[in-house]
């Protein structure tokens, strides 16, 4: 906690949580029983975001490809949803905390969706860290979503095609509402971002831990956020450029 540079900090900060199977498999467990542990995690992880003010924290939960699973586990993810839902609302409330979702919500089963829409609802009018839970999301399906919105608008008059930018797409975006990240962990050793807000990434600095999701605790995110915080954020810009442009804000102050 005290390498951290609070005026420094990420305002939004997106996580792959991989390697709930593999933990399981090196302890001779079943791939449930890492999902299992892996709340703990998401647990610890949202409560220091919350604890350090971060304002956004967006959990890569279960994507479109992981439909693809076999059956059992799917089922018991969806179980598992449920019920961790279920059980921490009332923290999310103590803690000021604002859920919310994005992706394909149609697909998911019905109670589960009763139950997000419940929690959403109960957890509006929270002030603090913002959790944002990626559930049956693709960034493709997202862009092809968006896609399809403008180009509707097009063919019916309602936006000329020379209005279209990069703040419209990101406006018809299930993250419109949110700033893009400024960092995106993936845990458990890959080195790719899955279909992942790929988009909103385009300028989000990548940080890979081999740690395992079920192990990925305080001590971690802290590390993670702390790397952060060492790299300098160019933005297509040179060093040189950066540095001046600080040196002049801190004259002008």
């Amino acid at each position: 906690m005290e390498s951290i540079d609070y005026a420094k900090l990420p305002q939004h900060i997106a996580i792959i949580m991989d390697g709930n199977g593999r933990w399981a498999k090196e302890r001779n467990k079943d791939r449930v029983y890492g999902h299992h542990e892996g709340v703990l995690s998401v647990r610890e992880i949202v409560n220091v975001s919350a604890e350090i003010g971060i304002q956004y924290l967006t959990l890569y939960a279960f994507s479109t490809e992981n439909w693809n699973r076999p059956k059992e586990e799917v089922d018991a993810l969806m179980e598992l949803l449920v019920n961790t839902i279920r059980k921490e609302v009332n923290d999310l409330n103590k803690n000021n905390i604002r859920l919310c979702v994005i992706g394909d919500m149609g697909s998911l089963p019905m109670k589960c969706q009763i139950e997000m829409k419940e929690a959403i609802d109960l957890t509006a009018t929270n002030t603090g860290l913002t959790l944002i839970l990626a559930l049956s999301y693709s960034a493709k399906w997202e862009l092809v979503e968006a896609i399809k919105k403008i180009a509707t608008a097009v063919k019916s008059d309602q936006l000329n095609v020379e209005a279209i930018n990069d703040a419209l797409i990101s406006a018809h975006l299930s993250t419109a509402a949110f700033p893009d990240p400024e960092l995106m962990i993936r845990t458990s050793g890959e080195h790719r971002i899955s279909n992942f807000l790929l988009f909103q990434l385009a300028y989000a600095e990548l940080y890979f831990t081999s740690t395992h999701w079920p192990d990925f605790r305080r001590e971690q995110f802290l590390q993670a956020i702390g790397d952060y915080q060492n790299r300098e954020r160019r933005f297509g810009k040179t060093s040189e450029q950066i540095q001046t442009n600080l040196t002049n804000v801190d004259e002008s102050n």
